[in-house]
């Protein structure tokens, strides 16, 4: 097939949200999907609702080696099987190639795939929901965090942000990004695991003061694995307030947990995070390459994350043994 400008790996929620915004907008995508997904986009199209309105066929393939050559790849699908992905993209010739994928193990696989200097990173502050009907709800466009691994703020990765806002989902180019990815990382494993262990919406876990205590001490520990990796975490793009988590008394860090949860019992009384949205459709859980990566880093520099151990070693077997 013809060069791309953009190939998007996965028609998700944010990949389906990205390939409506950018075809939209005049720009050629190729969307990589499968099965059942692939069926729906050929017969429907790209249909999104919510915070837009968008109806339109869209170009669909369903084997990676059709896909030769793009200007952005951009990896949508879930964590679970990325390696074989990537394995299966390797051919691709790419200008970059970024993941909006959950966690930071994204950026190691791309970098390896493609090169360091061929890879952009991204943190995404946008959320939607594909729904059985094939449609996605877009809920969320705050911003997609994108920036070269390096720091630089190249004319390349410049363009493609631009692309991105202009088309309406609202992006930003960043030099500090893997900085930003782990401020985020950090408290976003413990929001995973309490989503799973007690299966509520998210203001719910959040308050609650057992569950609020084990998300301040995995922040702690996740905390301790960044440092030891010489990372700096930027509070101000974190999920929670990492100066009061991290080094605050054990009070001061419950307390800061439970406020994050009152906020979201007001601004977002219903949100679930995608990891329960995931268990309740009996689909596979991204655990392994998030939580399993983070313990993987660990034990590379003999740091040992006890409570992480024992909270990883409970939701994989909760992923194994529930009912698909």
């Amino acid at each position: 097939m013809a060069r791309s400008e953009f190939a998007i790996v996965g028609a998700g929620a944010l990949g389906s949200i990205l390939a409506a915004h950018l075809i939209r907008n005049g720009r050629s995508v190729a969307l990589l999907a499968r099965g059942q997904r692939a069926q729906q986009l050929r017969e429907q199209g790209l249909r999104i609702k919510g915070l837009s309105e968008i109806a339109m066929p869209v170009e669909v393939i369903t084997d990676p080696a059709q896909l030769r050559e793009t200007g952005t790849l951009i990896i949508a699908t879930k964590t679970p099987g990325s390696e074989q992905t990537m394995a299966s993209l390797r051919h691709v010739k790419v200008d970059r190639a970024v993941s909006i994928q959950n966690g930071v193990m994204k950026d190691e696989l791309l970098s390896q795939t493609y090169g360091r200097e061929h890879t952009l990173g991204a943190l995404a502050d946008t959320s939607g929901e594909l729904l059985a009907s094939g449609e996605v709800l877009f809920t969320r466009n705050v911003n997609l965090f994108v920036g070269e691994l390096d720091g630089s703020m190249s004319d390349t990765a410049r363009g493609i942000v631009k692309t991105i806002d202009d088309a309406g989902v609202r992006a930003t180019l960043v030099p500090d990004i893997v900085s930003r990815e782990w401020s985020k990382f950090v408290g976003w494993v413990g929001f995973v695991s309490l989503s799973l262990t007690t299966r509520v919406v998210t203001w719910k876990f959040l308050s609650d003061p057992d569950a609020a205590l084990l998300i301040a001490r995995l922040t702690r520990e996740l905390g301790s694995l960044a440092r030891a990796l010489g990372i700096a975490l930027t509070e101000d793009r974190a999920i929670l307030p990492l100066g009061l988590v991290m080094n605050g008394t054990e009070a001061e860090a419950v307390a800061a947990v439970q406020k994050v949860g009152a906020d979201y019992q007001t601004k977002a009384p219903e949100h679930r995070m995608s990891s329960l949205q995931d268990l309740l459709a009996g689909r596979p859980l991204e655990i392994h390459e998030t939580l399993g990566y983070a313990l993987r880093k660990a034990k590379e520099l003999n740091l040992a994350l006890p409570l992480l151990a024992s909270l990883y070693s409970l939701v994989s077997a909760i992923d194994r043994t529930r009912d698909r």
